[in-house]
């Protein structure tokens, strides 16, 4: 196995530059640094295990995790991975920081800035899509402080991975999937949470592709965002529906399901709207088991907690870069039959 030393040798550097590249620590001339890593990789260079955990525990890295409300139980399931990641990482003298916000752009820039102070070292994020965030952690990266991406991604950022479900693949299954929930002329209402965040926008774009090119007998008549919030859900979803009494299928693209689906079941058309949701929270769940959710697909919350805090240890321990871009989760389809 190759070694820093016949690295260095072989690039005409001290290896204290090449621990500078490999580790990303302190700037090397761009020519240079890429010539190491080249070196590197020919010679399948990987770093002794055993120094990284010393490193690690010398460091005292503190990781921050920043999700969206603990309003919508999705989340939930997202924490327990946090937190049981968090537990295994304290064994490396690492401490994880998390902190919670609403779908709130100035509130997520105040959640960044607040872990800046606390000498953050990396940071795992469910962004909203705005230009600000994406500056923000085109920052952090440039000040040395590695961002990873969860549950939902943002467009032109230099965050150096994202875990999470793939939107555009998943809405188009759930177009086919609704397509073999219902027949003939179906009149399609959807509700979604927020036009800022990504993951919404592109499970709808790709919804509304597959309905495009495969399901012409699905029309699509209106369309609400409830911000993940189930008081307006029950509203926004009571108003979609009194305004278009044809309705018969709904399509709940983010969180909100409880208070949408109340809105249906106050107005007495349980059995007359076929419904698809996403994920697996308590309500969601018993809903399916009620019948009142014909199918809900799931993303593996748990695995969008644990990964993105492997992902950043890894990179600051070991100046391991993620071995791909994106980390795609399972799409999970439940129904009553198999949603335990």
């Amino acid at each position: 196995m190759a070694t820093i030393k016949e690295i260095a040798e072989l690039a005409g550097v001290s290896r204290g530059t090449v621990d500078r590249v490999l580790n990303n620590r302190g700037s090397v001339n761009d020519a240079t640094a890429e010539k190491i890593l080249e070196i590197a990789k020919a010679l399948d260079y990987r770093p002794n295990r055993a120094g990284i955990v010393l490193a690690a525990q010398k460091k005292r890295l503190k990781l921050g995790v920043i999700l969206f409300s603990a309003d919508n139980p999705f989340f939930e399931d997202v924490l327990t991975g946090v937190r049981e990641k968090a537990e295994e990482l304290a064994a490396y003298n690492c401490s994880v920081v998390i902190k919670q916000v609403h779908f709130d752009i100035e509130e997520q820039l105040a959640a960044i800035d607040e872990l800046v102070a606390e000498e953050i070292n990396g940071i795992a994020i469910a962004p909203c899509n705005h230009p600000c965030i994406k500056e923000r952690i085109n920052a952090l990266f440039e000040a040395g402080i590695p961002v990873v991406t969860l549950n939902t991604d943002i467009e032109g950022s230099k965050r150096i991975a994202y875990v999470g479900s793939h939107y555009t693949h998943s809405g188009e299954t759930a177009a086919g999937l609704m397509h073999l929930m219902t027949s003939g002329d179906v009149r399609l209402g959807i509700v979604s949470g927020s036009p800022d965040i990504l993951c919404h926008t592109e499970r709808i774009a790709g919804f509304e592709k597959a309905v495009r090119e495969h399901y012409p007998n699905i029309q699509i008549v209106g369309t609400v965002e409830n911000h993940d919030d189930e008081i307006e859900s029950y509203e926004k979803t009571l108003s979609l529906l009194s305004a278009h009494p044809d309705i018969n299928a709904l399509f709940f693209a983010a969180g909100g399901v409880y208070g949408g689906c109340r809105a249906v079941l106050s107005m007495g058309l349980k059995d007359k709207i076929r419904i698809l949701a996403f994920d697996k929270v308590p309500s969601t769940k018993a809903l399916v088991e009620e019948g009142v959710i014909a199918a809900t697909i799931c993303q593996q919350p748990k695995t969008q907690g644990t990964k993105p805090l492997d992902i950043l240890f890894a990179y600051l321990t070991a100046g391991e870069m993620p071995e791909k871009e994106h980390h795609y989760v399972a799409i999970d389809i439940r129904i009553r039959e198999n949603i335990h």
